[in-house]
């Protein structure tokens, strides 16, 4: 598949969230939702990003943002991993890595000089129509929020 970029129609999706609740593209028209990627659950980048977006969620929601997360981690995982971090936004588990592919978030990844595929850890923001407004190719963990705020200003 090709590479998404700004201006491109966000490839539609489904997917179930830690509550076992199908939830697509769809339920968001109308507002803009925050897409983001991570690797996986409890690990510590993944949990500074959550927290970040939780953190900062109130604040998000006012600018007009809606926030889901997704991985490749079970439904299970996803329950203790929002519960653990009190995270206010949904989670979807993405086990045969569907979405992952059609957003270019699964792909080559090194460490320490080993080649692997993985999901890499990258945020789009949807508009309101549908369609890819910003791309977060190298994500600040630890400052998610102003990461993307920024690119509105």
């Amino acid at each position: 598949m090709a590479q998404l970029k700004e201006g491109d129609k966000a490839p539609v999706f489904s997917g179930i969230n830690q509550d076992g609740k199908q939830i697509g593209l769809k339920d968001f028209s109308g507002k803009k939702l925050v897409l983001y990627f991570y690797p996986k659950d409890s690990t510590p980048g993944c949990t500074a990003e959550a927290c970040n977006l939780r953190d900062n969620f109130s604040f998000l929601r006012k600018k007009g943002f809606e926030i889901l997360g997704v991985s490749a981690d079970s439904e299970k995982s996803h329950v203790n991993f929002r519960s653990k971090n009190n995270l206010p936004f949904d989670l979807i588990s993405d086990v045969d890595r569907i979405m992952l592919k059609e957003y270019g978030a699964w792909g080559e990844k090194k460490l320490y000089g080993k080649v692997y595929e993985g999901i890499l850890r990258k945020t789009f923001v949807i508009s309101e129509k549908g369609l890819i407004e910003k791309i977060i190719e190298k994500v600040d963990t630890k400052d998610h929020t102003n990461q993307i705020l920024n690119l509105y200003k």
